[in-house]
């Protein structure tokens, strides 16, 4: 291989995305443009983040008039395919999948002679999550941060070389193309957008680009909105002509999305009980706004608990502390305890080191009667993410697992893989996002009650066959998607039907939903579905494959390998190889390694940009084999506090039953003197009745835009009142309205 030399020129000059998006799965194709401009033959190597979830299918090379496209082989075959080419002077290109992480990518571009150009064309189809409000997220990552490598862990891992985002030394640009079936009301980005472009008038069909000039210092984000999103639909996708038939390349395959509705009734019941743990990270990269917001969605999650539940709080870095030694009772006197301490909280725990205390989570007993849900806040930045999802998926039976992104570069793979293994829901925070409402949504969530018992079912013509290819569902929450993929063998005719109904309990009472979708292929979608149907079945095999280590079946990284060969797209045994075989003039000369860099994150403080007119230093190289953290211990001083957001001032203030008390503290939440507050209560009223109809009143009148984030804490506000059976509620309510300046109607408050 090439010899390592210090961060000169970078070889890597610009990246063009082209992303093409169809209802709610994207198919993504970035160019990268190679030129070396050094006097020697290069070898260019640049590990670079993908969405964790993404099937990579297509991975080719342009030089001058020559195309080359990779082939997939199994990855050790391919890594020497490319060694032998390189040492025997030819051109070779090499993209493989992190052992650690699914979500990291490493490409390699040998042999680049000087003053030659190269230009890598790389596709991948992914599906884009439901956001709470019902929008579609699409993530184009391109902060990859150091991932911490926990003490004594396995393997080294990938070399990532990263830079401060001003120093970035290559360009990017993205456009996008949305269609679907229902209009398109609009698209966000946390970056600058041209003008969404409509191109026709039923608005089914839009563009988008990214303004010139990103920064890279975020992931690039878009959140699409459609009208009527919540529509079941199930596509079906002819198989490759050239394939054989019965296998799965061959055959049609379908996909199936899926939208539970469940009855108002049920809903409208929340658990009251359960054992909530909240796991903090506490490391280095979340300091200053970060654990900031950490603390204040503590704040939020500790006064929207149900009374009668158990809880505890869990933070960690590269050693982890719990406040109590085992989950306590929901009282007003265990939560002010942890309040205490979730106030004095500082990033100042060194490394990400997630597994020992979810080990040790999950080594305490079960409560009876109280399911144990598990929220986890992190930057995602662990080097061990298989180790870690593997254990959640181990734990699966006894727990559900609600998992928070925090920041730019936060790993998908980690974020996703915990939520999807531990049935539970997966957030990610980036930008300006509060991260109070998102968490608050998965609260709900969390209080719903579980749906047990799920199953699926397919009627289908008498000829044709099904082979599921997704896991069995495992959680359903109220319109969350589902998405099944499966395999059809046999014939039909065009006006064939067929029928899935997913079949589940809730509360007690059965309940079914059902899709009728016709077996006619749809037209250019291509091999898209099939992609993300093999995509599904090898990530599950190779779940499989780690747990079945040591045991005697060897077969399943031989089916994976497999099938990642047959349908194109790259899995964690497999790699994309590609070799010039036309180059006949033999590359001279000792090439010279460079590695690309990626930008880092803005918790990630790199060095400060050079002054005008030096050049940059090296480039910050880390490597994941490093056995000591990589995040600096930050003992400093407390920052000054900012002064209280009025919302969480007045939160603050509620007991754990729901109600508030009657004190000078209340009347300076609401913007009133002690004075004026006590002489409005009705004579006859309770004063913590009329404190708690004060503070609804407020909530209601002036915090509208944020209830997502206090409902669940007004609701038992609420049910807090209509257990006192209080005389006078009406009379609170008006009198209220007119200390407060306000018009909101008792029925509002649910009373």
């Amino acid at each position: 291989m090439a010899q390592c030399c210090p961060h000169r020129s970078v070889p890597l000059k610009s990246i063009e995305v082209e992303l093409e998006v169809r209802d709610h799965v994207a198919t993504v194709v970035s160019t990268l443009n190679y030129k070396n401009k050094e006097d020697k033959p290069l070898e260019a190597v640049f590990v670079f983040p993908l969405p964790g979830d993404a099937a990579v299918c297509h991975f080719s090379a342009k030089i001058g008039q020559t195309q080359i496209v990779a082939e997939v082989k199994e990855k050790q075959e391919a890594r020497e395919e490319y060694d032998d080419a390189l040492s025997s002077g030819q051109q070779a290109f090499l993209l493989e999948e992190s052992d650690q992480s699914p979500d990291i990518f490493s490409l390699s571009v040998g042999s680049l002679p000087p003053g030659e150009s190269a230009s890598i064309r790389l596709e991948y189809v992914t599906e884009l999550a439901v956001q709470a409000d019902d929008g579609l997220r699409f993530c184009l990552p391109a902060v990859l941060n150091p991932r911490y490598q926990p003490q004594g862990s396995e393997g080294a891992g990938v070399q990532v070389t990263s830079v401060p985002a001003s120093l970035v030394p290559y360009s990017l640009s993205f456009s996008a193309r949305v269609s679907s079936p229902r209009p398109i009301s609009k698209v966000e980005s946390n970056c600058s957008l041209d003008p969404l472009q409509y191109l026709n008038t039923d608005q089914t069909q839009a563009t988008v680009k990214l303004a010139a000039g990103h920064k890279f210092d975020r992931d690039v984000e878009l959140l699409i909105y459609y009208k009527d999103a919540h529509q079941p639909t199930a596509v079906v996708e002819a198989g490759q002509a050239s394939a054989e038939p019965g296998s799965l390349m061959g055959d049609p395959v379908v996909m199936v999305s899926l939208y539970p509705e469940f009855p108002q009734s049920v809903m409208s019941s929340m658990a009251s009980c359960g054992e909530f743990v909240f796991l903090m990270d506490r490391s280095g990269s979340m300091s200053n706004t970060r654990i900031r917001s950490a603390k204040d969605t503590l704040l939020l999650l500790l006064k929207s608990l149900p009374m009668g539940c158990y809880f505890n709080i869990y933070s960690f870095g590269s050693r982890y502390e719990h406040i109590f030694p085992k989950s306590v009772e929901y009282s007003q006197q265990t939560m002010e305890e942890a309040l205490k301490t979730v106030e004095q909280m500082q990033a100042n725990l060194g490394g990400t080191e997630i597994l020992q205390p979810l080990k040790h989570i999950y080594s305490q007993p079960c409560i009876p009667s109280q399911p144990r849900q598990l929220f986890v806040f992190t930057d995602g930045e662990v080097g061990n993410t298989k180790e870690v999802i593997d254990l959640v998926k181990k734990n699966s039976g006894s727990h559900r697992c609600f998992s928070f992104g925090i920041g730019e570069g936060a790993s998908s793979a980690l974020i996703n893989g915990m939520a999807k293994e531990g049935g539970g829901h997966a957030q990610f925070i980036t930008g300006t996002d509060r991260m109070q409402a998102k968490v608050m949504q998965s609260l709900r969530f969390a209080l719903q009650l579980v749906v047990v018992d799920i199953s699926v079912t397919w009627d289908l013509p008498k000829e044709v066959s099904v082979t599921v290819l997704s896991p069995p569902i495992t959680a359903l929450f109220q319109g969350q998607r589902s998405l099944i993929y499966a395999q059809l063998t046999g014939q039909s005719s065009e006006a064939a039907e067929g029928c899935v109904t997913v079949k589940y309990s809730l509360a007690g009472h059965p309940s079914e939903n059902q899709l009728h979708f016709s077996l006619r292929p749809a037209e250019d979608t291509g091999l898209t579905v099939h992609r993300l149907g093999a995509r599904t079945l090898i990530r599950s095999l190779e779940m499989d494959e780690r747990e079945s280590r040591g045991q005697q079946d060897g077969g399943v990284k031989e089916k994976v390998v497999k099938l990642s060969v047959q349908s194109g797209v790259s899995s964690s045994f497999t790699a994309f190889i590609a070799v010039n075989k036309d180059n006949s003039e033999v590359i001279q000369g000792p090439l010279v390694r460079r590695n690309i860099p990626t930008p880092l994150g803005r918790s990630m403080r790199g060095p400060p940009p050079p002054p005008p007119g030096k050049s940059p230093g090296p480039a910050l190289t880390i490597c994941f084999s490093k056995k000591k953290s990589l995040k600096p211990n930050l003992k400093t001083a407390a920052p000054e506090q900012p002064p209280r957001d009025p919302l969480l001032h007045l939160v603050s203030l509620q007991g754990a039953s729901g109600c508030w008390l009657l004190d000078p503290a209340l009347a300076t939440a609401l913007g009133k003197t002690n004075e004026e507050v006590e002489t409005s209560k009705p004579e006859k009223a309770n004063s913590e009745v009329w404190a708690t109809i004060l503070a609804l009143l407020w909530l209601h009148a002036f915090k509208m835009d944020a209830k997502d984030e206090w409902e669940l804490l007004a609701m038992k506000a609420a049910s807090w009142l209509r257990a006192q059976n209080a005389l006078c509620v009406t009379e609170c309510v008006d009198a209220g309205n007119v200390l407060l300046g306000c018009s909101v109607r008792k029925e509002a408050l649910g009373l």
